[in-house]
């Protein structure tokens, strides 16, 4: 009988432990700030993400801008938002909605340029995923914070007025990844 009531005692002072833990965190949660206000999560100093409001576009490298734009008209019945030249970035892009979504397709100018070398290395296809953010640099401050790569440390102007940044594949899986933001 007296083991049995040590045991429940030892339960009860284990369950107490358990909860004034989880009291603190849920403390700690709470006081912790958040630059994006409502839009990130820190779970004991090690775990933290940016929520994005969704998926911008999808960039697809190409190599014949038109072609894939009649391309894609003709298949998915897309339908042109923007069109644009970007020397500074070696690119001809048009964004294309289809249905909600939105595809990017960007052409570049020259082999030596990031676009012109991912065509020579993998050929056409997926080239990156966008992200749209509320508040772009304190995103990049969040992923900064949680070891991103980042290619781009500060924002910077993107295609069609879009306050733009990129994470390195290596941060993603492989994935090159953009953090977008209407500026």
């Amino acid at each position: 009988m007296f083991s049995v009531v040590r045991r429940a005692h030892a339960s009860r002072a284990r369950l107490a432990s358990v909860r004034l833990r989880v009291s603190r965190a849920l403390r700690w949660l709470t006081l912790r700030p958040c630059s994006l206000r409502g839009a990130c999560v820190v779970l004991f100093d090690s775990l933290v993400w940016v929520e994005a409001r969704g998926i911008h576009h999808l960039g697809v490298a190409v190599g014949d801008l038109d072609e894939a734009l009649a391309t894609y008209e003709r298949l998915f019945g897309a339908e042109v938002e923007h069109r644009a030249t970007v020397d500074d970035q070696g690119v001809r892009a048009a964004s294309v909605r289809i249905g909600d979504g939105r595809v990017e397709l960007i052409e570049p100018l020259e082999e030596d340029t990031p676009v012109g070398r991912f065509l020579a290395k993998r050929g056409p296809g997926m080239h990156h995923v966008a992200y749209e953010v509320s508040d772009l640099s304190a995103t990049l401050a969040e992923l900064a914070d949680a070891g991103a790569d980042l290619i781009d440390a500060s924002p910077r102007e993107g295609l069609f007025g879009l306050e733009v940044a990129f994470v390195h594949p290596d941060s993603v899986h492989g994935v090159l990844s953009e953090v977008v933001s209407a500026g």
